[in-house]
């Protein structure tokens, strides 16, 4: 595992004093992000959402590893990735409160959040297999590549055992990024396998499996940009990024029912990564005062903007349920969108008591 923060001079790492500065900028949006985002949804603003806080350092040094045409497969609690990479924050509070996830049409090129557990990861290696095959054909010297994020749990799915096979098997452009955070929804890791760990799991498929502290963001910074390295030389690589999830896992979770009071997990594992970077950085003299306070003003103006620009959209449009799950939409999902049309044509939605 790539040694933890404090252990290394700022200079000692792959990343100068702006890089970090960038690092720390966005994981307090990231922050901010959901803080806010949990707030709105207690308020009824979006009826659920899936807290990411303590997860910041794993997620943001990941996005910043990535080269700008690269492709993010994400997952639902990716929400920090995504921003890192630049998507607009409003448009990932309007797909929570139910529209299309591109509503601004940015050209981040990130593949559709995954709700269902370890769907994007077959659609993932299936894109990486397809740039294989474009730079075939084409001839082309093209060096993207794919990450694909997913949770623990992911890896109980066949998706995952489907997906890792293809990758190993050819050669597909694919670094796994498996965030664990120790617990899939109430079940804990050591209930879903009996593996050392997960990153072992790649040794099966013929490829490399490594582990990263995932609240160091320069760790995992490094780690992610050597194992996209490779897998951009036709190796991919299965990283597992340590970290802990703070709070719940949705807003319709109680942690407290199933998680102890005192895990036995080690501090840097629960440690806030947030304040652990920052105390880095003031200890490199990389930041000061002037420069926390700027980040998080910043930040607030950010989620200020995007939610004023979600408000101003709308409630989403009923067919925007049909219109985007194919690039045209088939008789059945006709058929559903008129049956559904039929019932709110026969209810009043607003006279009924609920």
């Amino acid at each position: 595992m790539h040694r933890v923060i404090g252990e290394r001079d700022l200079s000692e790492t792959a990343l100068n004093a702006e890089a970090a500065r960038e690092l720390l900028r966005d994981m307090i949006r990231a922050r901010e992000f959901d803080e806010r985002a949990l707030a709105l949804q207690r308020r009824g603003w979006m009826s659920g959402y899936p807290p990411y806080k303590g997860q910041e350092g794993s997620q943001v040094g990941a996005a910043h590893a990535m080269l700008e045409d690269d492709w993010l497969f994400p997952t639902y609690r990716s929400n920090a990735m995504q921003l890192a990479r630049g998507v607009p924050a409003s448009d990932i509070l309007l797909f929570r409160r139910g529209h299309a996830e591109f509503t601004s049409g940015h050209d981040v090129p990130n593949f559709p959040q995954a709700v269902p557990i370890a769907s994007q990861i077959p659609h993932a290696v299936g894109a990486g297999m397809a740039m294989n095959y474009e730079r075939a054909v084409q001839e082309s010297s093209d060096d993207d590549a794919v990450v694909c994020y997913f949770g623990d749990g992911a890896t109980s799915e066949g998706d995952f055992h489907e997906g890792m096979n293809f990758a190993g098997v050819f050669d597909a452009p694919v670094v796994f990024l498996c965030e664990n955070n120790n617990w899939a929804i109430s079940l804990p890791r050591e209930k879903q396998t009996a593996s050392e760990s997960i990153a072992v799991k790649a040794e099966a498929y013929g490829f490399e499996g490594v582990q990263v502290d995932g609240n160091d963001p320069v760790a995992v910074y490094e780690t992610v940009a050597d194992a996209l390295e490779d897998a951009r030389a036709g190796e991919p690589v299965l990283v597992e990024s340590l970290t802990y999830r703070q709070g719940a896992h949705t807003t319709s979770d109680d942690p407290e029912r199933y998680r102890p009071d005192e895990e036995d997990l080690p501090e840097w594992r629960t440690a806030d990564p947030l304040e652990r970077f920052e105390s880095y950085l003031r200890e490199q003299d990389a930041v000061d005062d002037g420069f926390v306070e700027e980040c998080w003003d910043d930040a607030e103006t950010e989620l200020d903007d995007a939610i004023d620009a979600a408000e101003d959209v709308g409630e989403p449009d009923v067919d925007e349920l049909f219109d985007y799950v194919y690039a045209e939409r088939t008789p059945r999902l006709d058929d559903q969108k008129a049956t559904l049309e039929e019932w709110l044509e026969t209810h009043d939605l607003q006279e009924q008591e609920f």
